[in-house]
């Protein structure tokens, strides 16, 4: 499936791509653009100067750019600390149609208490937080070690899900996921990939599948 959508990515290779947050998710996943000659910009909420290091580790293509930036792209995955994502989002203008990656957890370290979510999902919560964007879920129930790594190390392709209510956008996330080298499974809208992938509570995180033939 994901190969299918792979030319979207390809007819469009002005796309630009944004990451919010330089923890372990968006660090892994700019290490996977990286991997693939992907041009990125990251940010973080202390200001470009304090990723100067850890672009330089990840690789050329990856350069620290203030929050406004990454939110600039034409797709923008945002990995950030659940309790600090109403900050880090605050102010930013609207998406007008962009694409925005929620991969975030409902969860925190030390403790890993799971967050107050009042019966919704996580991406429900976090699509309130990214005015006029398309969202995506994706990216998130793997551990950031896998998503890093060669998708092909166990002789297949690592699986990837993800899933939104927006075709085209899924489309876009699909060729992404694929340029990556993984494989993508669709798991349709948020209503039921959201809550397949969510964490805590969904069936499918730190999963470590492989699409093998």
């Amino acid at each position: 499936m994901s190969e299918r959508h792979f030319p979207l990515l390809q007819r469009r290779t002005s796309m630009s791509i944004g990451i919010i947050g330089a923890g372990n998710i968006g660090r892994a996943f700019a290490t996977a653009l990286a991997n693939n000659n992907i041009r990125a910009t990251l940010s973080n909420s202390q200001g470009p100067d304090s990723l100067k290091e850890v672009v330089a580790a990840i690789g050329p293509t990856i350069e620290a750019g203030t929050r406004e930036e990454a939110a600039s792209k034409d797709i923008v995955l945002v990995a950030v600390n659940w309790s600090k994502l109403p900050k880090a989002l605050a102010t930013l203008p609207d998406f007008g149609g962009r694409i925005v990656i929620d991969a975030n957890n409902p969860i925190e370290a030390p403790l890993f208490k799971p967050a107050e979510l009042n019966g919704r999902l996580s991406t429900e919560v976090f699509a309130d937080l990214v005015p006029g964007a398309r969202v995506v879920k994706a990216f998130n129930h793997l551990q950031p070690h896998l998503l890093s790594g060669d998708p092909k190390a166990e002789g297949g392709s690592r699986v990837l899900f993800y899933s939104g209510d927006d075709a085209r956008a899924k489309a876009e996330v699909g060729a992404l996921i694929s340029r990556l080298g993984f494989t993508g499974i669709d798991l349709g809208p948020v209503s039921v990939g959201g809550k397949l992938v969510q964490f805590p509570g969904g069936p499918l995180p730190a999963l470590n599948l492989v699409k093998f033939g």
